[in-house]
Formats: structure tokens, C-alpha cells, sequence
């Protein structure tokens, strides 16, 4: 459904409207008219008001155009989400960054860090430096990975076990026991390597609040920000306006179906609520969330977050203030790590040249595996939201090209 939008004037906003058009064409002639992308829809907001909103290509395989309200599967910008919601624990009393991991999940007491073994034969551990706490989860430096990195017998291990399947394996419960009897790639606080960490951190919400987290989301943060469109399982009246997912596949060279918008997994309820990447949103909803963020924890007269907690969360928590260059492990990445370092659940820039791409001092974002994207800037006032649905999301520089083209229409 295209939706009466309040589209607010650009160039009051303080941007070039024909630079702002300049990137819809971009989008249109490189990525969607030529197959790269099945769809894209962006929007920018500067000062609390939309400035730029644009739909381009087809919902569903040889289907209607991208509606305002379509549906996308937005994988990780689920993770800001969930480190909300941990950080409204903390501010209710209940945890802290500080706590460590193991007195919440005792599934995780005792774990050791990975010293020989694998591959068929029995993993020898050493004891970590420091625990495991909350702090590492929301900053990615609990030494737990991805499967699909497979740079490892760790990750090689959660393969085996096969963590992470959202539809079709286990709970959230049983997801943290496996976890929890594997080894850590390194000792807490050592290096930094995107994992399954804000799953884990969901699962502390769950321990925590005492409510599975699809509820909690609902009742604490998607209902106060009038999110109506973002969930878990999609309802079975909106099933129509979820988008085809596709994947690349390198030996064909070509992008191939890999979740179809009418008989898609994402209308089940998942076995796995997952923190980090489960859930399913519209460009309109993450918008409120991330208007949310910039305005310091409110919208609409609701504070769901205090300011100051915001403030930590926007810092950046790496050891020594490094940056993801220095700290990654991680063969995985959503983004160009020079200059960035990390917070409680987001990336943050801290040194713009290294990052050699225009941007602020200050400026927090992620995106998602499906080629979603996010950014914050409290400088420039303005967030942007984009969506598509292509995996891998490191295929194609279409962030850097966005952001690029979106800091050259402002004027």
C-alpha cells in the first residue's frame, strides 16, 4: 500500500532536491533495472521529519511495485533492538553491563577458551582471563562466533551442532545449553568478532524479565513506539506484503529465490527467537525506532530509554578505544572497520578520515545479512534507513555508495 506519507520539504530540511533525486536514479539504473537488487527503498529524516522516501522495483517475483508498507526481513538491525531492551533492564535494576554472563545463564559457567581439538577429536580448553559479562555480549567481545564463518573448529563446531537455525532447531533454551558446552574462540575482552552474542543477550532478557522476548519487544518497545509492523512471525494478514528474499549464487553468478514473500518461513513462529537477526520490519517502523534514538530516548512524548544510558550505549566500548581494524577476528564484517569502534550495540565512528567516507565524529549504525542498513548522525541530525533483500550484504558497496550520496546532497 502506498501511504499518505508527511514528506517534508528537502530543501527546508537543508538538502539539494535534485541531489536527493540523483540517488533514487542511481539506485533504479545500477542496482534494481539491472537484476543486482530485486527491490530498494530508502528513506532519509533530518530534525525529526522524512526529507526522502522512494520505492523501487517489485515486491514479489513478477509481482506488483514495492509498496511504502512492504515487509523485509531485517536479520541484525535486530541487534540495536535487543540492546535496548537489555539496557531497560539495566536501568530497571535488574543486571548490569558489568554483570557477568554465567550468573544469569549458568550455562555459561565454567566455559573455557578453545586450545586444541576439533574436527572429530575432543576440544582441550584453558580458562579464560576474565568472565564472559554482559559487556561483551552488547560489544561482540565474549570470544563466540558465527557458523558461517567457517574460519575455525569452533565455528566448524557450531555448524555441527547447528546453532543459529531459526526455523526448524531449538529454542532459545536449548540454543544456549549447546552454546554454553562449546569453547570460546578467545577470552572475553581479547579481540572483537561479530557472533551469536546478541542472541545470547536476548536470551538474558528472556532470564531476566521473565517474559519470552517476543513479548517483551511488544509490550516494552515496539507498542510505546507505535511499531505495529515489526515482529517475529509475520501475522497472517500482512503475509501479502512480505518481499521475496533472494541469495547469490556464485557459481551461477546470479541472485536465486531464497525465502519467497507468500510461502516464506517468517510466517511461522520460529523455534529460535533471535536477538540477533529474527525479526521483520518496514522502513516506516525502524524509523520511529531510530527517530526514537536520535531524539535521546523518546518519541512522541514516550521515553522508552533514559538519555544518559543512550549517551553510554553511543560510546565506544572497545579496549583502549581501538577500532575494529585492530580488534577484529573476524573474517565477517558489515562494514568498513577503519576509524570505527564499537558501543552497546551499535558500530560508532570515531575517526571519519580513517573511514574515508563522509560521516561525523559520533555517528552510530549497523546493517543487516539481507543488505538492510542503518545510520545515526547527531551532528548532521539526520538518520537513514535502507531496505532490500539480498544476501550476502558484503556484495556490493551499496552503503558506502549511499552514504556518500546522501552526505553530498546536503547543502
Amino acid at each position: 500500500m502506498d501511504l499518505a506519507l508527511p514528506i517534508a520539504d528537502a530543501a527546508q530540511l537543508g538538502f539539494a532536491p535534485d541531489r536527493l533525486q540523483r540517488i533514487d536514479a542511481f539506485l533504479r539504473d545500477k542496482y534494481v533495472e539491472s537484476g543486482l537488487l530485486p527491490h530498494a527503498q530508502l528513506l532519509i529524516a533530518r530534525d525529526g521529519e522524512i526529507a526522502h522516501f522512494s520505492s523501487i522495483g517489485t515486491a514479489r517475483e513478477g509481482g506488483e511495485a514495492l509498496a511504502d508498507d512492504a515487509l523485509f526481513r531485517i536479520a541484525s538491525m535486530t541487534k540495536p533492538i535487543t540492546s535496548i531492551a537489555f539496557m531497560q533492564l539495566v536501568e530497571d535494576g535488574l543486571v548490569a553491563v558489568d554483570t557477568p554472563v554465567h550468573h544469569v545463564l549458568p550455562e555459561f559457567k565454567g566455559v573455557g577458551v578453545y586450545n586444541g581439538g576439533g574436527a572429530g577429536v575432543p576440544f582441550v580448553t584453558k580458562p579464560t582471563g576474565e568472565p564472559m559479562r554482559m559487556l561483551d555480549l552488547l560489544r561482540h567481545t565474549a570470544g563466540l562466533t558465527y557458523g558461517f564463518q567457517n574460519r575455525s573448529n569452533v565455528d566448524a563446531a557450531y555448524r555441527e551442532a547447528k546453532l543459529g537455525e531459526w526455523h526448524g532447531g531449538d529454542d532459545l533454551t536449548a540454543f544456549i545449553g549447546k552454546l554454553g558446552a562449546l569453547p570460546l574462540e578467545f577470552s572475553p575482552g581479547e579481540a572483537w568478532n561479530y557472533s551469536v552474542a546478541t542472541d545470547v543477550l536476548g536470551a538474558v532478557v528472556e532470564r531476566v524479565s521473565e517474559q519470552t522476548l517476543d513479548v517483551y519487544f511488544r509490550e516494552r518497545i515496539f507498542a510505546p513506539l507505535g511499531m505495529d509492523d515489526t515482529f517475529f512471525q509475520v501475522p497472517e494478514d500482512k503475509v501479502d506484503r512480505l518481499t521475496d528474499c533472494y541469495v547469490f549464487h556464485p557459481k551461477k553468478r546470479e541472485r536465486v529465490m531464497f525465502d519467497r514473500g507468500a510461502e516464506s518461513s517468517w510466517a511461522k513462529r520460529p523455534n529460535l527467537l533471535s536477538g540477533g537477526g529474527g525479526l521483520v520490519s518496514t522502513a516506516l517502523d525502524y524509523h520511529r525506532f531510530c527517530q526514537m534514538c536520535a531524539d535521546d530516548g523518546t518519541l512522541d512524548g514516550v521515553r522508552v530509554i533514559g538519555r544518559k544510558t543512550l549517551d553510554l550505549m553511543r560510546t565506544n566500548h572497545l579496549p583502549n578505544r581501538a577500532d575494529l581494524t585492530t580488534m577484529s577476528k573476524s573474517l565477517f564484517s558489515e562494514t568498513q572497520n577503519a576509524g570505527t569502534g564499537f558501543g552497546l550495540g551499535f558500530a560508532v565512528v570515531q575517526d571519519v578520515a580513517r573511514t574515508m567516507m563522509p560521516g561525523s565524529v559520533g555517528e552510530y549504525y549497523w546493517g543487516g545479512m539481507f543488505s538492510t542498513a542503518f545510520f545515526i548522525d547527531p551532528v548532521e541530525r539526520l538518520h537513514m534507513v535502507f531496505m532490500t533483500q539480498l544476501s550476502p550484504s558484503a556484495l556490493y558497496p551499496i552503503r558506502r555508495e549511499l552514504k556518500t550520496m546522501i552526505y553530498a546532497a546536503l547543502v
